[in-house]
């Protein structure tokens, strides 16, 4: 058995560990329920991926995002670790053959999105497997008081019941009091162990500019900066309108939104990853699962809903230590703006019931039928077709997600898949009596290893360059074979998906709690009052109101923010501020000084200044500091 230690190099690639990191590890290695907060890039995947191998059996792992369970799984299995994923767009057999595998050991993890949760075909395996951990990822979702709240995460708990011994990891990168509170409640988590990690950055300065002309000032940013860097902006067009306006003027950008087709979206990412384009201009689409250590600044030009998606996006600057900028520009328009959008999400009932039945109606889904059925859904069709508003029509669908009735997911690219439904013995003689068919099926079973066994990953193209036929042939045989009941073919989709989360209900059966509605309401329109304050105010450290947001108190200035730095120009203008200043310089210019020596015993206003003083000279590396409270110059 690999120590912890030993395998995060192994896997990983690291030496060490981060704070606090093997601190989470060894909780849940002793058996602990957990709840991680670690900012973003802080290193979640590690606290529970090391502890599942470290033990015997599967570890399941609730997510709500597909992409990045795909990117995971996808990861893990470049360290040939053997990982699945059950979202929706997978067809019914191929769910089946994953959860026979994890039932009988084959995968060390299985990703999972919270509405399969609840399924019979998961419970009944779920029940067989040998599970030594549950990992909730995103944990913030299973909170009605917090920001993207899910409800099938309440699902997580009621599955607990099959395995009560095994422990549960929660982990987030941004969650209130309250929020950890309610986390710690619904996921009952059994006197969990809770671990967090400052939500201060000391290598980021965080920085708020009242800007009309928001363009030019960008422009102003990125030359001054340079280095790789990303813009968020509200809404797909503006994506490209803003890049194509760095591009003329000559900063190498780019633009990705989610409705982008998963090729152009992929080489996008990957050119700024790669660094070939330096200013990427996104949506909130753009970022989850992207480990980028190099991003030297992040600009929001619209400003985000919440505290938190804000410290989530700004987050991406500054993974690898070094200092870097987070910018937001900002005008009244916004801010009324996003007033405007909060009381949209909220239509009349009668609005969210009528988008429910053209939904199902244009899916051609029954009453009473489509239960955990996916369906591809292409929702600026649907919206040019029944001459629908697209705003008024997707905050219908993320009322009727929230009420567990469906869920929209953004295209996510589902490669070509197929699976041989006889055995050898009968491929052989059907081979043999049907030769126009031997090339294929002789290609599939050379290119494609364990295709007798499980769902693989096929490539059209390339089965056609091999065989030596077009690649419309190669799709007609494939979709002979399966006629004729030799294989299961599935071919490529790139479309957006509606998973039906419950059957088909008549109007009069479709209850909409609208107490809960008020609540979420309330909940958001105090977490935009903490947002547009924090835009605002003038007075406080950026920084200081981030952490005491998320209930960390006693924070000292970060002295990097626009508010500090403005502070610390009038403290230097004050010719007091000078004098202090030549004191202390003088006094430790050649020994190691007692702060308390240096602080005057008389009023509180000058002590408060000799503090402030010393507090910027340590932050301009004019003092250096040591264990026992004495300052130097340097």
């Amino acid at each position: 058995m690999q120590t912890s230690q030993q395998l995060l190099k192994h896997y990983f690639g690291y030496d060490t560990f981060r704070y606090p990191q093997e601190e989470i590890i060894q909780s849940v290695l002793d058996g602990k329920d957990t709840l991680a907060l670690l900012p973003t890039g802080g290193g979640k995947s590690v606290c529970f991926q090391i502890p599942a191998l470290m033990k015997e059996g599967i570890c399941i792992v609730v997510s709500p995002l597909i992409a990045l369970m795909k990117d995971q799984v996808m990861q893990l299995k470049k360290r040939d670790i053997k990982a699945a994923a059950i979202f929706s767009g997978l067809s019914y057999s191929e769910i089946d053959i994953i959860l026979d595998n994890c039932q009988f050991g084959y995968y060390k993890f299985l990703y999972v999105s919270p509405e399969r949760l609840k399924t019979e075909i998961f419970i009944e395996r779920f029940k067989r497997m040998n599970v030594n951990l549950i990992a909730v990822d995103e944990a913030h979702c299973v909170s009605q008081w917090g920001y993207d709240f899910r409800p099938p995460y309440l699902e997580i708990a009621e599955i607990k019941k099959f395995h009560p011994s095994v422990p549960i990891i929660a982990l987030t990168a941004s969650a209130t009091p309250t929020v950890q509170n309610d986390i710690t409640d619904k996921l009952q988590l059994k006197k969990a162990t809770i671990f967090k990690k400052s939500f201060l950055r000391n290598n980021l300065s965080f920085v708020v500019r009242r800007e009309e002309a928001k363009y030019p000032k960008l422009l102003d940013i990125i030359q001054k900066l340079k280095g790789s860097g990303m813009v968020y902006v509200r809404n797909r067009n503006k994506t490209k309108d803003v890049a194509e306006y760095l591009t003329k003027n000559k900063i190498n950008a780019d633009f990705y939104h989610a409705g982008l087709s998963t090729q152009e979206r992929n080489t996008k990412q990957e050119n700024w990853i790669n660094n070939k384009t330096q200013v990427i201009v996104c949506t909130n689409a753009f970022g989850m699962g992207i480990d980028k250590p190099n991003v030297r600044f992040v600009v929001h030009l619209d400003i985000p809903e919440s505290l938190e998606a804000y410290y989530q996006e700004a987050g991406r600057a500054g993974r690898d230590g070094k200092l870097s900028y987070t910018v937001m520009l900002f005008t009244q328009s916004d801010i009324d703006y996003l007033w405007e959008k909060n009381i949209a999400k909220f239509p009349p009932m009668d609005v969210v019931k009528n988008i429910y039945n053209a939904v199902c109606n244009h899916l051609g889904i029954a009453v009473g039928s489509g239960k955990m059925l996916t369906y591809d859904f292409d929702m600026s069709d649907f919206c040019t077709l029944f001459k629908l508003d697209a705003t008024t029509v997707y905050n219908c669908l993320k009322i009727l997600q929230q009420e567990n009735y469906m869920q929209l997911s953004e295209s996510i690219y589902m490669p070509s898949r197929a699976i041989f439904k006889i055995d050898s013995l009968n491929l052989y003689k059907y081979e043999v009596a049907n030769s126009s068919y031997s090339a294929i099926i002789k290609a599939l079973l050379r290119m494609y290893g364990g295709i007798l066994d499980h769902y693989i990953k096929i490539s059209e193209s390339q089965i056609a360059r091999v065989i030596n036929i077009t690649e419309t042939e190669v799709v007609k045989q494939l979709k002979f074979l399966q006629r004729s009941k030799i294989l299961t073919y599935i071919p490529a989709n790139d479309k957006p998906t509606i998973l039906l989360l419950n059957e088909r209900l008549h109007d009069n059966n479709l209850r909409i709690d609208t107490k809960y509605l008020q609540q979420r309401k309330q909940v958001i329109e105090t977490q935009l009052k903490a947002m547009i304050y924090f835009v605002e105010q003038s007075k406080i450290c950026r920084q200081t109101i981030i952490c005491n947001y998320f209930g960390e108190k006693d924070v000292e200035k970060c002295g990097k923010c626009d508010i500090c730095l403005e502070e610390k120009k009038k403290l230097e203008a004050n010719e007091e501020f000078k004098k202090i200043k030549e004191y202390i310089l003088l006094k430790t210019n050649d020994n190691w000084v007692k702060i308390d020596d240096i602080l005057p015993k008389n009023a509180h206003f000058t002590l408060q200044l000799y503090k402030e003083v010393i507090r910027f000279m340590l932050d301009e590396k004019l003092l250096q500091t040591n264990e026992k409270n004495e300052i130097k110059s340097v």
